[in-house]
């Protein structure tokens, strides 16, 4: 999917894209072969030749995806992706947006909307779309990363892969659901659909798992990698925040949460000496410059500030106006790369929610020289296996 160019008619995209890859084969990867074979080249003694031109040519793809106008396609929210298993999923009732974001909507020009759902079954198994769950049966719901401004719900999405090695490793998931949130940022590269309008959508999804198809919250785990995860913790809050309201009844928080690699901060960037935006920008393929431009589309008509101060937005930012609480949320594995950009935001994500909620509801793994989002990353082992490992055995006691 990532280059659908055989579909495509022949356009400045697909010559780009041809041109790219041919360069990559027979100029980048040769050039880097040289580089790299003295392991003294390679940016950590410890990495193999592979592991060095994947952390270059994975470098290379996402710098694909900074271009003002988005060369890889992918499906969005304006139309079901042929052949998945998709249908569309009523909006949010209105009724069920208040308090502070049903304000921040307002100012947004943003409201709920019909979207695609998708679902993934475990191996063998054909469930019919929507289906009531049976006993026992957990389930689930997966926020997709991407920065907002691009990747998919769509089980042919890459980070689908997340999915199904949790169908792979907990018994009780017979399937996971995803929703197709808005994205910030249109193909020819328009700012559109700010905060909170993701929150709003993955409500939509979450209230359609529990009103329409009949799963107990506590039978729902809610997972989301890179922005993913920063949705799943704002649509935690959410639903943290509104309980026990006297004017509507909002659903119960979710059973547990799994947050893969979360961007959980926002805020300005600030690589200083010593920080991960600084230790690891050679190592990671999240770019420093190129990050706050994805949340300044997020954040829209409010701007960046609000970043600094918005619980939802960056619950772990540092700004001494923000106070940030975690009780009442679910119990919490964080992953986290040992070499990624978001470490040390991740680390106050992580020293918050034990705060509040102990040690023992919150489970937490770094492989010391895995990068951001590593999970979808075949190659990256043995972080990888390790890390699915450590996911079960939290699971196995759910």
């Amino acid at each position: 999917m990532l280059f659908s160019i055989h579909r495509q008619p022949l356009s400045f995209k697909t010559l780009f894209l041809l041109c790219d890859t041919f360069t990559t084969l027979f100029v980048r990867l040769p050039l880097w072969l040289v580089i790299y074979t003295p392991p003294f080249m390679r940016i950590k003694r410890g990495w193999s030749l592979k592991r060095m031109i994947m952390i270059r040519w994975w470098q290379h793809i996402s710098s694909l995806g900074r271009m003002p106008v988005r060369l890889l396609e992918f499906p969005d929210h304006r139309a079901i992706a042929p052949g998945e298993k998709g249908d569309w999923i009523d909006p949010l009732p209105e009724q069920l947006l208040v308090g502070r974001i049903r304000e921040m909507a307002t100012v947004a020009g943003e409201k709920p909307i019909r979207l695609p759902g998708y679902w993934i079954d475990k191996e063998g198994h054909d469930i019919p779309f929507g289906a009531p769950p049976h006993p026992g049966e957990k389930v689930v719901f997966h926020l997709h990363g991407g920065a907002y401004v691009f990747l998919s719900a769509s089980p042919s999405d890459p980070t689908a892969g997340i999915s199904r090695g949790l169908l792979e490793r907990h018994q009780p998931i017979q399937r996971v659901f995803s929703i197709e949130y808005r994205l910030t940022l249109t193909p020819e590269g328009k700012a559109v659909n700010p905060f909170p309008t993701q929150l709003i959508d993955a409500l939509s999804g979450y209230y359609y798992l529990v009103h329409t198809v009949g799963f107990n919250p506590a039978d729902i785990i809610v997972d989301g990698d890179s922005a993913g995860g920063n949705l799943a913790l704002a649509l935690t809050r959410y639903l943290v925040d509104n309980q026990g309201r006297p004017d509507v009844e909002i659903p119960a928080p979710p059973g547990r949460l799994l947050l893969i690699s979360p961007w959980c901060d926002m805020s300005p960037v600030r690589a200083v000496p010593g920080s991960s935006w600084v230790e690891f920008a050679s190592t990671d393929y999240i770019d420093g410059v190129d990050i706050p431009k994805k949340a300044e589309y997020f954040c829209g008509p409010f701007g960046l500030s609000e970043a600094e101060v918005n619980e939802y937005i960056s619950p772990a930012s540092t700004h001494p106006e923000l106070e940030v609480s975690f009780k009442g949320f679910p119990s919490t594995f964080l992953l986290c790369g040992g070499s990624e950009v978001f470490r040390d935001q991740i680390h106050v994500l992580r020293d918050r929610m034990v705060r509040d909620l102990g040690e023992e509801d919150v489970a937490y793994y770094e492989p010391p020289d895995a990068i951001h989002d590593f999970l979808n990353m075949t190659w990256l082992e043995p972080e990888r296996t390790n890390s699915w490992n450590e996911i079960g055995r939290w699971l196995a006691r759910y």
